[in-house]
């Protein structure tokens, strides 16, 4: 999975011809339009015992099928040609039989203007997780339930309302936990060239917070390597409660199904809330996610795709991206926050932070004050920053 994650913010690198950020803003939407009821359900069918945790070709099938029945509900066309699977092809067994690893589920929206409606968005989310461990379940609630439910219901608002210009392809991937090999494998053997795809967006881990803390927050990375995506990203109002902060995706490394895109130079965007105590255990439940905040992300999400899929010019890949201080806040303000929360349980006499943990993130607190005194970021302060980043994530979280 995409292991150890803070997640960070923002930075734009605009080209002189009009971009996504040159589009009138769209109107306000309703606070909720998905909510937390309509969300639950399908976290807590595909976190239920009977699918024991989504890790046996028995149990991941069942998933399967709920997935492509709610896409067939929908009247959304198979992304395989007649098919909503994607075999994903293993070793030849020992008489030469081909064998089959796992199976990606995707459904299509096509768009309904004729100029752009062979450009594409994805919008994906793993939808395997871990099964059983003996006798253990580990149902895999937030990990990645919740990022599936959020796709389901952004694809029945997409569909029930007015058409978007360009398609939208909703793809779930399989073998996210075996080192990406299902979104790996879409991106070497799509349904179409990946020149046509102008977005890739996925999620894991919406339902709950960073390392428990109280963090109404949604983190997104990948916005610093495209034009125009900083803008949408800050022109999109979300709910009341919740805080959209997005990160360098430098400064977590390579996780989740975003790689083999960001690979292909194709724009993309993470969203996560990142870990916490519960993931990859047998505790990760669908009592213990948050679904007024999952919800909250679903909506947002929604109107990113709205927008991006109808604005006149897509985003363009950026290479080398400039960072901004959006992000530096971002991790000023957790580092801060975790310093308190370590005093008040020093002063309760609780355990907290050993020596340390203290000292990293007494340093990266003191590194990102020092930045935002200086009103700027430059290059060479990147490789401390993320050093300090990653050694966090590794030691406290």
């Amino acid at each position: 999975m995409f292991r150890r994650i803070l997640l960070l913010l923002l930075a734009a690198m605009l080209p002189p011809d009009r971009d996504v950020s040159a589009d009138p803003p769209a109107p306000d939407r309703p606070a909720t339009v998905i909510t937390p009821a309509d969300i639950r359900p399908h976290v807590e069918y595909l976190a239920s015992p009977e699918l024991q945790g989504r890790g046996d070709p028995r149990t991941k099938n069942l998933a399967a099928r709920y997935l492509i029945a709610r896409f067939e509900e929908l009247g959304l066309q198979p992304l395989f040609g007649d098919s909503y699977f994607q075999d994903v092809p293993g070793p030849k067994d020992e008489e030469g039989r081909k064998t089959r690893l796992g199976q990606n589920v995707g459904a299509f929206l096509p768009g309904d203007d004729p100029a752009v409606a062979d450009e594409i968005i994805i919008l994906s989310a793993h939808y395997d997780h871990l099964g059983k461990r003996g006798n253990v379940i580990y149902p895999g609630a937030d990990d990645n339930a919740s990022s599936v439910a959020m796709l389901l219901e952004v694809a029945r608002h997409l569909q029930r309302e007015p058409k978007v210009s360009r398609s939208v392809a909703f793809v779930c991937f399989d073998l996210e936990e075996h080192l990406l090999w299902g979104s790996r494998w879409f991106a070497a053997h799509p349904p179409w060239s990946l020149e046509r795809v102008k977005l890739f967006i996925t999620a894991d881990l919406l339902g709950r917070s960073l390392g428990d803390l109280p963090l109404n927050t949604v983190f997104v990375m990948g916005s610093e390597h495209a034009t125009g995506l900083k803008e949408t990203l800050h022109q999109i109002r979300p709910a009341a409660e919740l805080k959209v902060s997005p990160l360098g995706a430098d400064l977590v490394g390579t996780r989740s199904d975003y790689r083999p895109f960001r690979d292909a130079e194709v724009p993309f965007l993470f969203f996560s809330s990142g870990e916490h105590p519960d993931y990859h255990t047998p505790r990760d439940t669908p009592e213990r996610l948050d679904y007024g905040k999952l919800a909250g992300i679903s909506n947002y999400i929604t109107e990113l795709c709205r927008r991006v899929a109808n604005a006149s010019v897509p985003p363009k890949w950026i290479s080398k991206p400039q960072h901004e201080l959006d992000e530096i806040h971002t991790l000023h303000r957790i580092t801060e926050l975790l310093l308190e929360l370590d005093d008040q349980r020093r002063e309760a006499g609780k355990p907290g932070l050993n020596t340390v943990q203290r000292l990293m993130v007494t340093n990266l607190n003191s590194r990102t004050a020092g930045i935002l005194r200086e009103g700027r970021t430059d290059p060479e302060d990147r490789p401390g920053l993320i050093r300090s980043a990653q050694l966090l994530l590794l030691a406290v979280f």
